[in-house]
């Protein structure tokens, strides 16, 4: 990823903090057939390995993770709101004019060699974990153990586990740094008042930004 450093984003801690709150992410691989990419959610491991350990699993249909299996490189890409910057934010349109739109935006990459894996054990335990992470804040709690032994073990046949130790992580939080006080201002001012809350989550970003300064 194409990070200036006025957007690049370092802090490990940050960054996994950032992985935890997007867990739906996009794993990218380059195999036999080419550039191939799936929408998973994962679960981060932040202390194990240099850069902590993402744990998922494919479709055993999908033929992706069997790119993986042959040690090839993964890219994963976790997204966070996003928010089209209108010119007409920034003071600066009124004094000189000479303003474009852009875009803010918050993401992390990951890159790293998985190891694939399928006994049901250890299956068992990744989406034990997944669904106990999704569901713990809800006020009735699914557990995997809900369902039927045997339509849990039919489930787990369908899929393949996989641990990516993070070899490179890297973000970018474009949030308007590269803009001076009163522009940076005229932005966040201008997504506060959005409808969308993509946007709205842009703004608030800015604030605590601003307030980290």
């Amino acid at each position: 990823m194409y990070v200036p450093k006025t957007f690049a984003q370092h802090d490990t801690a940050t960054l996994h903090g950032f992985i935890a709150h997007t867990p739906l992410a996009i794993v990218v691989t380059n195999g036999e057939q080419g550039l191939l990419a799936s929408h998973l959610p994962l679960l981060l491991v932040q202390d194990e390995g240099e850069h902590g350990t993402l744990y998922g699993h494919f479709a055993r249909a999908n033929p992706q993770w069997r790119i993986l299996q042959a040690g090839e490189e993964a890219l994963v890409v976790f997204q966070g709101a996003e928010a089209y910057v209108s010119p007409s934010f920034y003071p600066a349109k009124a004094e000189h004019g000479k303003v474009v739109p852009t875009w803010n935006y918050q993401a992390v990459h990951a890159y790293g060699r998985a190891e694939v894996f399928d006994d049901r054990e250890r299956l068992l335990a990744l989406v034990s974990t997944l669904s106990d992470r999704h569901e713990r804040n809800r006020e009735r709690p699914w557990a995997v153990s809900d369902a039927p032994a045997a339509y849990i073990d039919s489930m787990l046949r369908a899929i393949v586990g996989f641990a990516l130790p993070i070899s490179r992580l890297e973000g970018q939080f474009k949030l308007s740094q590269n803009k001076d006080a009163a522009n940076f201002r005229g932005v966040q001012q201008g997504l506060q008042q959005s409808e969308r809350p993509s946007e709205q989550q842009i703004a608030q970003a800015m604030a605590a930004l601003q307030a980290d300064a």
